[in-house]
């Protein structure tokens, strides 16, 4: 949970996607989902839900889910706030209700998250196949989308465990990070935050050690180029 924490105020984001797929008979809770029905959910979505990439059947598949959440959700703006402030309830009174008192200064609008599972067409092992959750937050405070990237990036590059990630072509706000050696399990992982306008981008990406980043690199430029004009696309 504390790392979770620590990555600029985004909370229970990086906790969520690391947790994926584990531990299933452990207590869980959730919000109702958003999402109107499947036909929307196949790509046919507006508004925060819309700038998220589509899924392509050749390329880019449902992932697998995130905590409790399933591989593509919705939040409105309440649930966004109450899902962050969940996330924290282990901090110790005082710092709490510190960062409680941030995330209201954000005032969070809506929040969506997806994951996908790329695997090249015609690879003859899984070493090229990785898995990658995106996590879009819209919020009216655009000083605080920016400083959560910010600060996020910025923690990670001080802390000097992480290995500098690759480059995200056309998006100099992007920063990217590997975790510090490949898990005993053989699985990589690489943590990215970026911003457009109002909206906070984050994604974290894991497979099998070595990762394939720059694949990673290409997914995230993407999805940025998606967030065509910052704050008015939504």
């Amino acid at each position: 949970m504390a790392l979770g924490v620590l990555v600029g105020g985004v909370g229970f984001t990086v906790v969520t996607v690391q947790d994926a797929d584990r531990d299933p008979g452990a207590p869980t809770w959730k919000f109702p989902r958003t999402v109107a029905d499947d036909e929307e959910a196949q790509g046919e979505a507006s508004g925060l839900r819309g700038l998220l990439l589509p899924y392509e059947d050749d390329l880019y598949m449902p992932g697998p889910d995130l905590a409790e959440f399933g591989s593509d959700v919705e939040l409105s703006g309440r649930q966004a706030t109450a899902l962050r402030k969940e996330s924290i309830k282990d901090l110790p009174r005082s710092a709490r209700r510190e960062m409680e008192k941030e995330i209201d200064k954000q005032r969070i609008t809506g929040m969506v998250m997806r994951s996908y599972l790329y695997a090249e067409p015609f690879a003859v092992s899984d070493d090229k196949t990785f898995t990658v959750s995106v996590v879009l937050s819209q919020m009216e405070n655009r000083n605080a989308v920016r400083g959560i990237s910010t600060s996020q990036n910025d923690v990670f590059a001080a802390l000097d465990i992480f290995r500098e990630g690759p480059k995200i072509k056309g998006h100099k706000n992007a920063r990217c990070f590997l975790t510090p050696e490949v898990e005993e399990s053989g699985i990589d992982r690489m943590i990215c935050s970026a911003y457009q306008g109002d909206v906070l981008v984050n994604a974290t990406a894991s497979g099998i050690g070595p990762l394939d980043s720059k694949a990673v690199a290409t997914f995230l430029a993407d999805q940025l180029d998606r967030i065509d004009t910052p704050g008015e696309a939504v």
